[in-house]
């Protein structure tokens, strides 16, 4: 039957498609991906680079590990933990510091971030090798400038930076302290390693403070561990009443023999470094050497976030340590002034 609109027609079904489950599957993983770029931020998953330093250093791990153990708590107080988000190159000369110069190029070669450079002789290596890796020095002993290392502390210039210890403008102290220990000495010892450029400007004031105070010094030549005890043999034949040790790694690297030498050839003896005392020799002035190395890691903090090492000013020690070992002093039969005493930071009963 018609109607005034015509014949009703009926609505053709839409024909159903079929879908394979694999075509299901790569079509709900394509929604999902449009879904994520249309209506969210897609999280970056950027590589970030680990920075790698190199540490090259003069002696051995284990004679530079209160340093090593410094300079890694510097890095964490700024965040840095080794082998998490620091790499650290460790090159040690193991007593023969003709080996630093190659082990700086070898350093230089593997393109590290920085060379973090552990004593006089490593920080010359390493700036002969490279003019653009940045250099942090952890605490030199030798005259920065003099030696040519920089221009000036105030700024640098060039690739290198770091931590003085002003060895040489306190070598004075250190004969006063002798005189104070020892009233009637007349002759003093001082050892003396001829490749270390730390020793020019040191033994330059120690001669020049020696005849003010009445002393004459007696340099002893050592360049390798085995001729410690014949110096200091020599020493006592030369009637010598007491012996000055500068900082030199030779002698950092292993205070316990030098201490022992000492007490068995009874010289009273006065250093740089708190190590000795506490191994048994009788005192010490200097530098808080392990806080100059946490202290280096500011340094390479800064370095690593892009400031120029040059612009960064050679930094001077801010802790110092006068250390006296009164058992040594006992067995040595010498009387620690009282005015000594109180200025003491740490003493060892």
């Amino acid at each position: 039957m018609a109607t005034l609109h015509g014949p009703v027609r009926r609505a053709a079904r839409p024909t159903m498609r079929r879908y394979s489950p694999c075509q299901f599957v790569r079509t709900a993983v394509a929604l999902a991906a449009i879904s994520l770029l249309c209506g969210c931020e897609v999280p970056e998953h950027r590589a970030t680079k680990v920075p790698r330093i190199g540490f090259l250093a003069v002696g051995s791990r284990e004679g530079r590990a209160f340093l090593i153990e410094g300079f890694l708590q510097g890095l964490r107080e700024h965040g840095y933990v080794e082998g998490r988000n620091i790499l650290i190159e460790y090159r040690f000369s193991e007593g023969r510091n003709e080996r630093l110069p190659d082990l700086a190029v070898e350093l230089v070669s593997l393109k590290v971030d920085l060379i973090l450079a552990s004593g006089s002789p490593a920080s010359l290596a390493a700036s002969q090798a490279t003019s653009t890796i940045p250099i942090v020095m952890g605490s030199l002993a030798a005259d920065s400038i003099e030696t040519g290392l920089i221009a000036s502390l105030a700024h640098p210039g060039g690739n290198i930076t770091g931590m003085t210890e002003m060895a040489a403008q306190l070598g004075e102290k250190r004969l006063e302290l002798i005189k104070q220990i020892v009233p009637a000495v007349s002759r003093v010892a001082v050892l003396w390693n001829p490749p270390n450029p730390a020793y020019g400007p040191v033994l330059k004031v120690l001669e020049a403070t020696a005849p003010k105070l009445g002393m004459e010094l007696q340099r002893l030549e050592v360049r390798i561990p085995d001729e410690f005890e014949g110096a200091l043999q020599s020493a006592t034949k030369q009637r010598v009443g007491a012996l000055f040790v500068p900082g030199d790694p030779l002698v950092t690297n292993r205070p316990r023999m030098v201490a022992d030498l000492a007490l068995k050839y009874r010289l009273p003896t006065v250093t740089d470094f708190r190590e000795l005392p506490r191994a048994g020799g009788l005192l010490s002035f200097g530098p808080d050497l392990v806080d100059s190395y946490r202290r280096a890691a500011t340094h390479v903090d800064k370095i690593l976030k892009g400031a120029k090492p040059g612009d960064l000013p050679m930094e001077q020690p801010t802790k110092f340590d006068l250390v006296v070992n009164l058992k040594t002093a006992q067995v040595l039969g010498v009387t620690i002034p009282s005015s000594i005493l109180t200025q003491a930071t740490e003493v060892i009963q």
